[in-house]
């Protein structure tokens, strides 16, 4: 057997100075951000009044809680809860829906593959804008505009989902392969050619899978906002608590979980037949 050679260590420190011999500045950066960090963090607790004997004593009154939603049950109200479920998802996907139909026009305007920067600049600060707005708010906004109900709703997640969905596609978009793009451009193609048979069944499969998971999402975000007035099993909910029926605060949870859970399961089921057939083209 042979020896191994022996490591000329001054040798190697020689050769990489950057590694072994790295300046104090380097050396000392990582530390300084732990510190910082703690430092933010206890501020933080201080600055918001956190108490670990409120928080310990707040405990107790969880498990009250708890104990008092066993067994959930709706009592005689199973079907307005079923109507208000109804309505959670209608708000999700119709919100949706909207966003995308038009977000996807304007999402073509903030790529950069497909405008120049001066007409594109305006339209990315604009989504951005409608998207730095919480769901939330916008719901706050519609209830004043045009009442409370699920149409506030819908235009809440619709407003809010076209900002996102304006940067997710156009980011998309801009990831296609433009060696279709040119073999369009090649072969005498219009600009309008070029996006509709060189870009769009490429990013389209994206998209479509885009806008499943956010109608997953959304039915949560249309459960929060409906605690605002925004109708669905939200308004339900909030209402539940208020008068302290914990049981049939626990059943509506329930129903909202195994939504959730069955939108997961069909989207995820989509989003693979989707990649799947995009694969195989």
């Amino acid at each position: 057997m042979t020896r191994p050679q022996e490591v000329d260590t001054a040798q190697i420190r020689a050769r990489y100075p950057d590694v072994f011999d790295r300046p104090a500045s380097a050396r000392l950066a990582m530390p300084a951000m732990i510190v910082a960090a703690l430092a933010i963090l206890v501020y933080g607790l201080v600055d918001l009044d956190f108490s670990p004997s409120r928080f310990f004593a707040g405990l107790s009154q969880l498990g009250w809680i708890s104990v008092m939603m066993i067994p959930p049950d709706p009592g005689s109200s199973l079907p307005v809860y079923l109507k208000a479920l109804g309505e959670t998802l209608s708000i999700a996907l119709l919100g949706t829906t909207l966003a995308a139909v038009f977000a996807l026009p304007v999402s073509l305007l903030a790529a950069r593959n497909i405008v120049p920067n001066i007409l594109r600049f305006p339209v990315r600060r604009f989504l951005d804008s409608i998207r730095g707005v919480d769901t939330l708010i916008w719901a706050l906004v519609w209830i004043n505009v045009v009442g409370l109900g699920p149409f506030a709703g819908v235009l809440a997640i619709a407003v809010s989902d076209f900002g996102a969905f304006g940067k997710l596609f156009s980011e998309a978009i801009e990831g296609a392969d433009q060696k279709q793009v040119e073999g369009i451009r090649a072969s005498g193609g219009s600009a309008l050619h070029e996006i509709r048979f060189g870009l769009m069944p490429q990013v389209l499969p994206v998209i479509a899978g885009q806008v499943l998971y956010f109608i997953e999402s959304n039915t949560r975000s249309a459960t929060i906002i409906g605690i605002v007035g925004a109708g669905g099993i939200g308004l339900q909910l909030a209402e539940q608590i208020r008068v302290l029926e914990w049981q049939k605060v626990s059943f509506l949870i329930l129903m909202i979980l195994v939504a959730v859970a069955a939108i997961d399961f069909i989207s995820g089921k989509l989003r693979f037949a989707i990649i799947g057939r995009r694969a195989v083209a």
